[in-house]
Order: C-alpha cells, then sequence, then structure tokens
C-alpha cells in the first residue's frame, strides 16, 4: 500500500511571504557578503603592513571598512526578515562578516539554502 503524497510546503518555506522581496535581498546580502569579506581581507593586510612593517599606506581603510561592515548588518537583517530567520541565525551571519573567509563561506552557505526556499516559495 503506498503512502499519500503530500502536497504541503515545508514550514520555513511557509514563511517567505514575499518571494520577489525576498529575491532581491537575496542578491543584495550575496553582494554584500562578498564585498564586506575582500573589505576584511583588505583590512587584514592594512593590520600587517602598519604593525608588521610600519608603512601607513592602507591607514585610510579602516573607518570605511567599518561603513561596509554596517551595510552588510542591513543586508543580513533585510534578508532574514524577509525570509523569517530566527534572531540566533541572524546574529550568526552577520558575524560570519568579522573572521576572514568566513563571509565568503557563509554566502555560499545562505544563498544555496535560501534560493532553494524560494524554489519551494514559488510554487
Amino acid at each position: 500500500m503506498s503512502e499519500p503524497v503530500s502536497t504541503s510546503q515545508p514550514a520555513d518555506a511557509s514563511r517567505i511571504k514575499d518571494v520577489d522581496a525576498a529575491r532581491k535581498a537575496l542578491g543584495f546580502f550575496k553582494v554584500m557578503a562578498f564585498v564586506v569579506g575582500v573589505g576584511l581581507l583588505i583590512l587584514v593586510a592594512e593590520m600587517v603592513l602598519r604593525y608588521g612593517f610600519d608603512n601607513h599606506v592602507l591607514d585610510w581603510w579602516p573607518q570605511p571598512h567599518g561603513f561596509i561592515y554596517i551595510v552588510y548588518l542591513v543586508a543580513t537583517a533585510n534578508l532574514g526578515f524577509k525570509v523569517g530567520w530566527p534572531l540566533g541565525k541572524m546574529v550568526l551571519v552577520m558575524l560570519a562578516g568579522v573572521v576572514p573567509f568566513l563571509s565568503f563561506w557563509a554566502e555560499r552557505k545562505v544563498a544555496s539554502e535560501t534560493e532553494a526556499r524560494l524554489a519551494v516559495a514559488r510554487r
């Protein structure tokens, strides 16, 4: 005897109210995750140059990087609210922007999970 096929959506996909807005938020998040990841690597280079070689060529970079990180926080919160993330997940994704290379990994993981949820929510 075969089991009935369920046509209901996964519970997490049902939290996405506006798929188009969530898709736009995901695009903005992906761009900002890449930009903040590159910016963090430049910040690391600035610190190595300053404290390791007494070279101050990138002394101007920390302040723009801070602004870029704030925009990343906004992009993450925007995406998180649109797709219904719990606060803990939002904070963890936000913190991924402070560890070199972690924002690249988090962006790939978040993008693949969210794209899968959007595909289910679109049906």
